[in-house]
């Protein structure tokens, strides 16, 4: 699922080429993808863009008269840039926005269709699709780890909830907690104030560099290929690959349809994360899917 930095690179990419642009037309071609009906999506055709916007792992493009589409691509839903008036062909591709200069297509890869297109009027219209999660770069530490500290989570939990961190999903997860130095499966109420300090930062510092690296390269090439799994990441897609910082192999945990990727020796003490007390500590703390943890609202 694109993530903060990758969310951040289309925005560039996209603004890029449409900021200033009428939307000449809406089409799609799935009718599972448009989750709203007032306004109706031609109301948006012929106006001007003003502005593009993150809400959470969506996309919202603003358009005169303080109307938004807001995209939600979901695992497996990407963005391309293509030619204007593309036609649309094959069961991937969902829909186009046609602009003068080229067309915005969205496709989903897969049988089940997530993906999903709002449209909303003015700040209470993007309110309601915001989970709440706090911007990381919008707070401090004090307002940072009130916001963790909410409830008794485990540290993956905790980073991925939407409701809690804005943006932040399965992959950036390992990263962070990798470069923090911190066990995924550690609950935030057994966290102490050095501890705190070094995921604070890591989340920061972790998010900034891949928003610095994805956006600079999606000034000079659209990003075709938005990717959960890295060559450059440290543990995240890593499985029994050397540690960056310690040599050790990654190990991972698996839990229905989540991995998340850690280093013993950085991360939990030479432990290896395999037991039954974490198969029932992750039944309580983590949804089964990543549809489910998405799902969840503000509350």
């Amino acid at each position: 699922m694109p993530e903060l930095p990758d969310i951040s690179a289309y925005i560039t990419a996209v603004e890029l080429r449409i900021l200033g642009e009428p939307l000449e037309r809406v089409r799609i071609a799935s009718p599972f993808l448009l989750r709203t009906v007032d306004p109706p999506i031609t109301s948006v055709e012929g106006r001007r863009v003003h502005e593009l916007r993150r809400i959470g792992k969506r996309i919202a493009i603003g358009v005169e008269g303080d109307l938004w589409l807001v995209l939600h691509l979901m695992i497996t839903g990407r963005l391309h840039w293509r030619a204007a008036g593309t036609k649309l062909a094959g069961r991937n591709q969902l829909a186009a926005f046609d602009f003068p200069k080229g067309s915005l297509v969205l496709t989903e890869a897969g049988a089940k269709r997530r993906a999903s297109l709002h449209v909303v009027k003015g700040e209470d219209g993007l309110r309601e699709l915001d989970p709440g999660g706090v911007d990381v770069f919008a707070s401090d530490l004090g307002s940072f780890q009130a916001a963790l500290n909410a409830e008794n989570r485990t540290l993956k939990r905790a980073l991925t909830d939407p409701r809690i961190l804005s943006g932040i999903g399965n992959a950036y997860s390992d990263e962070i907690l990798h470069a923090a130095q911190l066990s995924p499966i550690t609950l935030t109420h057994k966290l102490g104030p050095a501890e705190w300090e070094r995921l604070f930062t890591a989340t920061r510092e972790t998010l900034q560099r891949w928003i610095g690296q994805l956006q600079s390269e999606a000034k000079t090439q659209f990003p075709e290929k938005v990717t959960a799994f890295r060559k450059d990441m440290a543990v995240h897609g890593k499985y029994g690959q050397p540690c960056p910082r310690c040599g050790d192999p990654i190990q991972r945990i698996r839990y229905a349809d989540n991995e998340t990727n850690y280093c013993a020796r950085c991360q939990t003490g030479g432990k290896v994360l395999a037991d039954r007390s974490l198969s029932r500590l992750l039944g309580k703390d983590w949804p089964r899917t990543l549809e489910e943890l998405e799902a969840l609202k503000r509350r």
